[in-house]
C-alpha cells in the first residue's frame, strides 16, 4: 500500500479527453534481495478517450508490468493511475473491474470452462455491477447473447448451450474478447492476446479486436511481440526498455515504418547496451 501515499497527493485537473493518466509510476519487485527487478521506473503515459495505442518491448522491458499497473494486478510504488480523472491507484483489479476489462494471452483464462457459452457471456454482462438484476437468464438476453456470438462468425450462435472448454483455443478467445467488451468497458487491455492462438485464429480475432474497438470507440493498451501487429494496430505505438519508455510512434510516423525499422530500433538499443557492460567490464578490469 506504500504507493498510495503518494497518489493522493498528485491528482490535478482533469481533462475529459484523457482516459489513462499515468504518472511516475515506479514498481520494482523482491526489493533489497538478489530477485530485486526495477520493473518500472518513473513511467509517464497518456491516453485520449478512445484511443488504441500498441505496446512493445524486449523481454522485461516493462510492457507487462504497465499493463498490470493499470489493470490493477498490484499497487505502484510511487506515482498514479487515474482512469477518466478518477484515481485508481490505491485500487485492486477486481475494484476497477466496472471500468477495466482485459484479455490475457492464454485463451483458457479468460473463460469458466465448465460453464456454458450463455452462461460465461451472463456472467461478462454482470461483472463489475453494483447490484446484480433480479431477474436471471431470461429468453429475451439468451436472444441478446445469441446476436452478439453471431458477430463472431464462428457459428457458435447456435451453440450456447455447450460446455465452453469443448471449443478450441480460437474460438474460446473470440468469446473472452466479446465478453470483455460486452459490458462496454472505459478501457480494454489485450496482454498479447493472440499468441498462443495458430495464425487463421489469431487473424479472427485481431480481425474482431479492430471491429470492435471502433464500434464502440474503448480506450485500448494492447501488449505484442508482433511488430506487424505494433504497425498495423492502434493510433500509436509505444516502445519499452529496461522500464521506461524510450519512444512514442504517432501513426503518421508509423505510416513510414516498416518492421526491419522496428527490428533495427531493438539492434540499436542491444548494441548500446552491450557497450555499456563493456565499458563496466573495462573499469572493472583497470581498477579493481
Amino acid at each position: 500500500m506504500a504507493g498510495c501515499r503518494y497518489a493522493l497527493a498528485s491528482m490535478g485537473q482533469h481533462d475529459e479527453e484523457v482516459m489513462i493518466r499515468i504518472t511516475q509510476l515506479h514498481k520494482t519487485f523482491n526489493p533489497g534481495t538478489v530477485n530485486e527487478v526495477h520493473a518500472l521506473r518513473g513511467v509517464s503515459l497518456q491516453m485520449r478517450a478512445g484511443e488504441f495505442v500498441s505496446l512493445i518491448g524486449t523481454n522485461g522491458s516493462g510492457k507487462s508490468t504497465l499493463l498490470n499497473g493499470v489493470a490493477g494486478t498490484f499497487l505502484p510504488d510511487s506515482g498514479t493511475v487515474e482512469i477518466a480523472g478518477e484515481d485508481v491507484s490505491c485500487r485492486m483489479d477486481y475494484q476497477r473491474a466496472r471500468h477495466v476489462s482485459r484479455v490475457f494471452q492464454n485463451p483458457f483464462m479468460g473463460t469458466a470452462a465448465d460453464m456454458s457459452v450463455v452462461e460465461n457471456l451472463h456472467m461478462a454482462y454482470l461483472r463489475g455491477k453494483r447490484s446484480y438484476p433480479k431477474v436471471g437468464l431470461t429468453r429475451e438476453r439468451r436472444e441478446v447473447y445469441r446476436e452478439q456470438v453471431k458477430l463472431l462468425e464462428m457459428q457458435l450462435e447456435d451453440r450456447l448451450d455447450d460446455v465452453i472448454g469443448t471449443l478450441s483455443g480460437g474460438q474460446r478467445q473470440a468469446l473472452t474478447l466479446l465478453m470483455a467488451i460486452i459490458s462496454k468497458p472505459k478501457v480494454l487491455l489485450l496482454d498479447e492476446h493472440t499468441a498462443a492462438l495458430d495464425p487463421k485464429s489469431a487473424a479472427q480475432v485481431i480481425h474482431l479486436t479492430r471491429r470492435f474497438i471502433a464500434a464502440q470507440q474503448l480506450t485500448t493498451l494492447v501488449v505484442t511481440h508482433s511488430m506487424q501487429q505494433a504497425l498495423e494496430l492502434g493510433d500509436r505505438t509505444v516502445m519499452m526498455n529496461k522500464g521506461e519508455i524510450i519512444d512514442d510512434i504517432s501513426r503518421e510516423e508509423k505510416q513510414h515504418l516498416t518492421v526491419n525499422d522496428l527490428l533495427d530500433k531493438f539492434a540499436e538499443l542491444r548494441k548500446a547496451e552491450r557497450l555499456t557492460e563493456d565499458m563496466l567490464e573495462a573499469l572493472r578490469r583497470e581498477y579493481l
